[in-house]
């Protein structure tokens, strides 16, 4: 959404175009999406007159003898409306919402005309957002839909990112998280209002304000990169294949910079280069309003930033090659991007991310762009400083250094791990064991001794050795009564209690054990008790 008739202030997480067009992506067509995903569906109702009134000229001119004509007759072809150009994506994480919020605000007549009569700064301001009250019912009720598909659409989105957390048993704060999303008012999330617009307007256009910059610093990481990992590899070469490597690097920099001069863009010879070998013109013949009507291709009146960096491809063929091993296509469109931010610097007065037909004409009037400077190409400034490349190899180093630590921490996990599986294993095998002699057990007809358990503790049950204490009893013949056994007090004293403890543990259905019986008594329960 611009001013006048543009809607690109609401163009652009993320498709920059990467390797050859990783870098550009999104990011050369960003703000043309604000504008002409708002604009471009208002073109529609363009006609096309020009060829009538051409018609028209000859017949006027013509010297052949005039024929009446019966006008009532005469049928005028259908006149088919333009086709707005198709939608370019923003590259922003909300790029969808955006553009089918913009589609919708521009069915309503009303708010179409305040979008052509508002200013660029009254849109940041929000004074765009406050027409919303004014747009037709059915409208706000598609807007209302749109909101609620999109809150549901984050929704899942943050529970997708619990999940690959490892969080699913933990409880998910949804209106914790639609915090972060700050184009659109979470505490509502059923209804669209102008606190909504408001909010997706100004996010669009601090998104498209920091994107240069986030697309900078990229393309810096990259070049640092691929400047450490060239070092990482001539540390394993032996000397003579690191001279060798060293002599073929210097050699394809100095072919990659050995290329045609580069006009300054945006200048009056590097315009001309294009209206003679892209258009075919006679140079001699320039015109810089017929120019930028030859190369406002969507027709809107303003070059947007895609349509910029068209014009600067004649130059980057000059550098850059495919299928040169010494040329870089990142490089090539870190280059095109420069070009495109160095001209809209100095052409776009308003700051709006366009540029109209009057900026045009006045920036072909100035000095700079009939007496240029030279322009100085990516190799003639790299994109680092030697400190940051310092800085960058030691985020490296500590970033393995982590990464080796969490590498230790994993392995005594895993180790821990195959320790318990083989203690489980160990259990496993004897439980096995038990099983099976159980088996056997009840194939030879024999009774298991029955257990109980005592606190935790197995213990097998024990017949009552009241009579079981004396088993040379057995012995005595016949008619002859036991003798009982001599005790001292003491002895006798613990007997009793001994005998004691018997009874009340056979009143209570325990099992009488053959501990802590007097000698000769403990091997007799025994023997009873391994009795078959």
């Amino acid at each position: 959404m611009l001013p006048r008739t543009q809607p690109n202030v609401l163009t652009s997480e993320p498709a920059s175009r990467r390797q050859s067009s990783q870098l550009r992506g999104s990011n050369g067509n960003k703000t043309e999406q604000m504008r002409s995903t708002i604009h471009n569906t208002m073109c529609w109702s363009r006609a096309l007159h020009t060829g009538w009134l051409v018609l028209l000229v000859q017949l006027l001119c013509s010297e052949a003898v005039p024929i009446s004509i019966d006008k009532i007759k005469v049928q005028e072809p259908e006149q088919k409306a333009e086709e707005p150009p198709a939608s370019v994506d923003t590259g922003l994480h909300y790029d969808r919402y955006l553009r089918e919020v913009i589609d919708f605000l521009e069915k309503d007549q009303h708010f179409r005309e305040k979008l052509h009569n508002t200013d660029m700064e009254d849109i940041k301001q929000g004074k765009l957002a406050k027409e919303l009250d004014f747009v037709s019912h059915h409208v706000r009720t598609k807007l209302d839909e749109l909101k609620r598909q999109e809150v549901n659409r984050l929704r899942t989105l943050i529970k997708a990112k619990q999940d690959l957390e490892g969080g699913n048993d933990m409880a998910v704060d949804h209106q914790a998280l639609l915090k972060q999303f700050e184009y659109l008012n979470h505490m509502n999330p059923h209804t669209f209002e102008v606190d909504d617009l408001d909010r997706l307007i100004k996010s669009a256009t601090k998104d498209l304000e920091n994107f240069d910059k986030e697309r900078h610093e990229e393309f810096k990481k990259y070049e640092m990169m691929k400047e450490h990992d060239r070092k990482e590899h001539l540390k394993n070469l032996d000397e003579d294949e690191r001279k060798k490597e060293e002599e073929h690097y210097e050699e394809m920099k100095k072919k990659h910079a050995d290329h045609p001069k580069v006009n300054h863009p945006g200048s009056q010879n590097q315009l001309k280069e294009v209206w003679e070998e892209a258009d075919g013109l006679d140079p001699e013949d320039f015109d810089p309003k017929t120019f930028f009507n030859l190369h406002d291709t969507n027709g809107d009146g303003y070059f947007d930033e895609q349509e910029l960096e068209a014009l600067f491809t004649k130059e980057l063929e000059k550098i850059y090659d495919p299928t040169n091993e010494e040329d870089d296509m990142v490089e090539m469109e870190e280059e095109r991007l420069r070009m495109r931010e160095h001209v809209m610097n100095e052409v776009d007065s308003n700051k709006d991310r366009l540029v109209s037909l009057d900026e045009f004409l006045v920036a072909t009037k100035k000095k700079e762009f009939l007496e240029p400077d030279s322009w100085e190409t990516l190799e003639q400034n790299q994109a680092y400083t030697d400190e940051e490349m310092r800085e960058f190899e030691e985020h490296l180093v500590q970033q393995e250094q982590d990464l080796n630590e969490k590498a230790v921490d994993l392995q005594k996990q895993r180790d821990e791990l195959e320790r318990q599986q083989e203690q489980l294993n160990a259990q496993k095998i004897e439980l096995q064991q038990a099983v099976e002699h159980m088996e056997r057990l009840k194939s030879q007809n024999v009774e298991p001794p029955p257990e109980v358990h005592v606190e935790g503790n197995a213990i097998p049950e024990m017949h009552a050795v009241d009579d079981q204490l004396h088993p040379e009893h057995e012995a005595q013949p016949q008619g002859h009564e036991p003798q009982a056994p001599q005790y001292t007090p003491q002895e006798h004293h613990e007997q009793q209690q001994q005998q004691q403890h018997h009874q009340d543990l056979a009143q209570q259905g325990l099992p009488q054990t053959h501990q802590n019986l007097p000698p000769g008594h403990q091997e007799a329960a025994q023997g009873q008790h391994n009795m078959p």
